[in-house]
């Protein structure tokens, strides 16, 4: 008998694409009473979207020893019947109590250490199920990465005989996997929820603030997805979104149906009602998003109905995700090597100066700019001096004749990397940027002509080197460094404002981590409603590209190599043209030219997964998005 199980795959009946699919729906394809078990190997980089194994659980054969039923209980829970199966490996008490929606341990492989079997007149028995923690899915179905130190864990199984045969007796709360069934059987999707209201901003209200903003959770793939999403979003955002998220559902909401047809959804609710008509199309509008995440963008409008009344919001009606990235949001920028010219363009063309000061030659003698960001709505641009020391904003209009005095300065004489970086523009109009220095840094937030510290919450002992605000306003990416530690590493914060309109006030909070195995960042760009693109490394390893979540996971399907020339990287938050399009993504890397010749920069755009020069772009310095 086998003693030791190292499972990285079900051993399950499992169905895989198109021709085991029909196998399946002829009657060709059933679990059998008798005979082995069909094992399908999945690979963990392909189980998560391009892979789709459907799986069958298989009840517990009788007089199986107590390994063989923890073997067959953790395959159970993968299947894709919920859980009515992997209950019969229970005794009737623990099948009553256990909850296997309390939490999802996420292991990177689990392991049934060998041991000796019970004997015949033995009454209990105990096992266990070791491995190292990856993550965890907690009640609001919420990715938690686990990272730092070693994160080797057990869970201990006791058994008992009932009515002859051995069940399980006392089994840890909620359910563990290993990544790749993990992969297999969960989905990440997002719900959407309103962002909090600034109660220093100088729009009265939330009118003109207030955003959807993307909450990644993970559902079961094939076990009623729509009917999850939408009881996942009426319970509220996660635990770390909630400082800077607000729902339009009273608490104690419940759903009893969700359906989809012909791109119409329909939603049921059960507690609580659809209240007056602006309160219902506000719950309306965040069910509509959330769903037509499920359907990959096929829901045009949304039905909601209550004990009491109905109302309908479609896509034309409502603001939705992404709707503080600006007008110019798929507007693209570039500056000029030769004379620090700013152009504005879009596909196929050459582009046009911007208007004012930025879109004019630098005079003779005069220290090129450094980095320059454009704000969400086009009518501004924030840019650097040359030293980094002076940070300007300039309005994007021909009534803008100079550049104007600087809105924050930092100290010089310092060491060479001090002073500013990375400014960016939020949707509401603030501008951010960090000041840093050999052995600290703050950051900034500008308002106007104004500037005001940002505290950073739970950052100990590192410093923020660059920042990168979504458009929403309440989420950032920063790139952090230790003192004396040449690597750097990828956290999320959120940033809750205060104050009043004459004395705003800002902190980033909940920082968590991202990505750690990520440890060379070199640059970072929202990407959509969740995601961060980051151009980066990993250890020893070469250059790539990363789709990172805000819950820290980072997408096994989309690494893209790029090269080591590549320097920076943007893209656009709102989608391409066309269903479940994905942003438009651009980079800036050196190009070798003749022998003899300089390395020239060339930008970059994606296209089906391929890199394509743009050619009509001459002489670039930086290439960008608005942000």
């Amino acid at each position: 008998m086998r003693r030791t199980s190292n499972r990285t795959e079900p051993r399950l009946l499992a169905v895989v694409g198109g021709l085991l699919g029909a196998l399946v729906a002829s009657g060709c394809a059933a679990m059998p009473d008798s005979g082995g078990v069909t094992r399908v190997e999945l690979s963990p980089g392909s189980a998560d979207k391009n892979l789709q194994a459907r799986v069958y659980p298989v009840a517990p054969g009788r007089g199986a020893k107590p390994r063989e039923l923890l073997t067959g209980f953790l395959d159970a829970v993968t299947a894709d019947e919920g859980y009515e199966t992997a209950r019969k490996y229970l005794t009737e008490s623990a099948a009553t109590s256990w909850n296997p929606d309390a939490e999802t341990k996420v292991l990177s492989a689990t392991t049934i250490p060998a041991g000796q079997d019970p004997a015949e007149t033995d009454s209990t028995f105990s096992a266990m199920v070791s491995g190292q923690l990856v993550a965890t899915v907690d009640e609001k179905r919420s990715y938690l990465l686990v990272t730092g130190g070693q994160n080797n864990v057990s869970y201990d199984f006791t058994f008992v005989r009932e009515n002859g045969e051995w069940r399980i007796d006392k089994v840890p709360p909620g359910v563990i996997m290993n990544e790749t069934n993990f992969r297999n059987s969960f989905r990440q999707v997002e719900r959407f929820f309103y962002t909090a209201p600034d109660p220093s901003s100088a729009v009265s209200g939330s009118a003109g603030q207030e955003a959807l903003i993307a909450d990644p959770i993970y559902l079961r793939r094939r076990v009623d997805p729509l009917l999850s999403a939408a009881r996942a979003l009426v319970n509220g955002p996660s635990v770390w979104l909630s400082p800077v998220a607000r729902t339009a559902f009273p608490a104690g909401t419940t759903v009893d149906s969700a359906t989809i047809d012909d791109r119409s959804a329909h939603v049921q609710l059960g507690k609580a009602d659809i209240g007056e008509p602006t309160a219902c199309r506000r719950m309306a509008t965040q069910l509509l998003y959330t769903l037509a995440d499920q359907a990959k963008g096929q829901v045009s409008q949304l039905e909601l109905k209550g004990r009491h009344g109905t109302c309908t919001v479609a896509r034309s009606d409502s603001d939705g995700p992404g709707s503080l990235a600006g007008s110019a949001a798929k507007q693209l920028y570039y500056q000029r090597a030769d004379n620090g010219v700013l152009m504005s363009t879009d596909e196929g063309r050459t582009g046009d100066p911007v208007r004012g000061p930025l879109g004019k030659p630098q005079p003779n003698g005069t220290p090129p700019l450094g980095t320059v960001a454009v704000s969400r709505d086009g009518g501004w641009a924030a840019a650097l001096s040359g030293d980094g020391h002076q940070l300007f904003s300039v309005p994007l209009s021909d009534s803008a004749a100079t550049m104007g005095e600087a809105v924050l300065s930092s100290p010089k004489g310092g060491d060479k990397e001090d002073g500013l970086t990375s400014p960016s523009w939020d949707g509401r109009g603030d501008l951010w940027v960090v000041e840093r220095t050999k052995q600290s840094s703050r950051v900034v937030m500008v308002r106007g002509n104004k500037s005001y510290t940002v505290p950073v919450e739970g950052l100990t002992g590192q410093n923020v080197e660059s920042l990168k605000i979504a458009s929403d306003g309440a989420r950032v990416a920063l790139v952090v460094k230790s003192p004396g530690v040449a690597t750097s590493s990828l956290k999320f914060g959120l940033v809750v404002h205060g104050g009043t309109k004459d004395a705003p006030t800002a902190k980033i909070v909940n920082v968590r981590p991202a990505a750690p195995s990520l440890t060379d960042i070199a640059s970072v760009s929202w990407a959509g409603t969740d995601q961060l693109l980051v151009l980066a490394k990993e250890a020893e390893g070469t250059q790539q590209l990363h789709h990172i979540s805000t819950d820290g996971s980072q997408s096994s399907d989309t690494q893209l190599g790029i090269g080591e020339s590549m320097r920076t990287v943007s893209a656009s938050e709102v989608p391409g043209d066309g269903v479940n399009q994905a942003p438009s993504v651009l980079a800036m890397g050196e190009v070798k030219q003749a022998e003899g010749k300089p390395t020239e920069l060339k930008a970059f755009r994606l296209v089906s997964n391929q890199w394509r020069e743009v050619s009509l772009i001459d002489k670039p310095r930086a290439f960008f998005y608005p942000g």
